[in-house]
């Protein structure tokens, strides 16, 4: 039997799942106490639930995900609207620095799944399938990149992508909670952060986000959003047809939130309401993280030999060693720098998207994180996907 779901009937259960979910992280200590995303909650007990109904033979669901795409867009919208450059120069040396630490952890994907793969005999374009493609780059780009490699001779290496995206974005979001609270707790970051002053990002991005809400913005928000979706189509067209490369489709909707914003900073003709923009977006955070758990294909990962188990398993493995040693290190080794190493599990083995609810979650029991919150959705959404691209295009040709 398949029970087949509009789009509208959809997103309906995606909310009823993320409620289910925040009540669960409220009423279950472990939850709460290793910070885990109430949609991944939610979403994951469904996806459970339809493996189990599936496997019995009982009962199959399709889905209409037209909305989870569109929320996702929604999303990065409002991610791209926050890339103001007045703000950039205010962040500082942190901005290149972590930018520089996401990159390397890009090539550090690769190098390892080329390398356990060839340790298993298998195609290094099946490691390159296993690593910054789906870990770094998530669903989309895993979607967009593994038709490619299988073009180039990888049988099967589009469902191992998208297999290994889904395995990432549940393991990112189980690992980087905890990550969080062990580097916090261990380094006593909280105490020390309640005894320093705050510096001048935050102060400015707290002032901003203290604001008081105006009906009027919503609708203002609203429309700046939608406007800047519809005109990310045409941008992202304009990049792939002038490059020849394959971008993730929310893209040109980002940056079209970056330039009206940045617009409106320099001519002050008209306003871009963020706190009404971000709480629309964080809306569709949650939405797009409960939709996209629910729909989880586990018994794809049920059918993964065991070479790519152990390829996924070492990625997950670099990740925790990563954050810990590197992320936490180089950022500073401060309450923001353990904010971000939490969050770049989440992005670095999934989408930015997990890694800012992974960094909600910590943020939510420790207390605010303006630097990294400015931080990771600037170069986990806008810079990394180009670079990402150009490093999984470079390995491509080169293999």
């Amino acid at each position: 039997m398949i029970l087949k779901l509009d789009m509208v009937q959809t997103i309906a259960l995606a909310v009823m799942l993320l409620l289910l979910g925040e009540f669960l992280v409220k009423k279950i200590s472990l939850l709460s106490k290793y910070c885990i995303p109430a949609p991944v909650v939610g979403g994951l007990i469904f996806a459970i639930l339809a493996l189990v109904l599936k496997q019995t033979g009982v009962m199959e669901f399709e889905m209409d995900t037209t909305l989870q795409t569109l929320t996702m867009t929604m999303f990065f919208t409002s991610v791209g609207f926050s890339a103001s450059f007045g703000l950039l120069k205010k962040g500082g040396w942190k901005v290149p620095i972590f930018l520089a630490v996401a990159v390397a952890l890009v090539v550090l994907q690769n190098v390892l799944g080329i390398g356990l793969a060839t340790l298993f005999d298998r195609s290094p374009l099946l490691g390159i399938a296993t690593g910054s493609v789906p870990m770094t780059g998530g669903h989309g780009t895993a979607a967009a990149f593994g038709p490619e490699i299988e073009k180039a001779g990888v049988i099967g290496a589009n469902s191992v992508a998208v297999a290994a995206a889904t395995f990432g974005l549940i393991a990112g979001s189980m690992i980087g909670g905890p990550v969080g609270k062990r580097l916090i707790e261990k380094h006593n970051l909280l105490e020390k952060k309640n005894n320093e002053k705050l510096d001048g990002v935050d102060v400015d991005i707290l002032d901003e986000n203290q604001k008081k809400l105006v009906p009027q913005n919503f609708y203002t928000a609203t429309f700046e959003i939608l406007i800047a979706m519809g005109i990310g189509t045409i941008i992202s067209t304009i990049l792939e047809d002038k490059t020849g490369w394959t971008f993730p489709a929310y893209i040109g909707a980002m940056l079209a939130g970056a330039i009206i914003r940045n617009i409106s900073d320099v001519t002050k003709k008209y306003d871009t309401p963020m706190v009404e923009i971000d709480i629309i977006g964080g809306i569709s955070l949650s939405l797009f993280l409960s939709m996209a758990l629910m729909s989880l294909r586990l018994w794809e990962l049920a059918e993964l030999a065991i070479p790519l188990f152990v390829m996924l398993l070492g990625q997950v493995i670099l990740m925790y060693l990563f954050a810990n040693f590197v992320t936490f290190n180089i950022m500073g080794r401060d309450y923001d720098a353990a904010i971000l190493a939490a969050g770049h599990c989440g992005f670095g083995l999934g989408a930015t998207a997990n890694g800012i609810a992974v960094m909600n979650s910590v943020t939510g029991k420790y207390g605010p994180s303006p630097t990294a919150f400015f931080i990771l959705p600037l170069i986990g959404s806008l810079f990394i996907d180009f670079i990402n691209t150009g490093i999984v295009t470079a390995f491509v040709n080169f293999f």
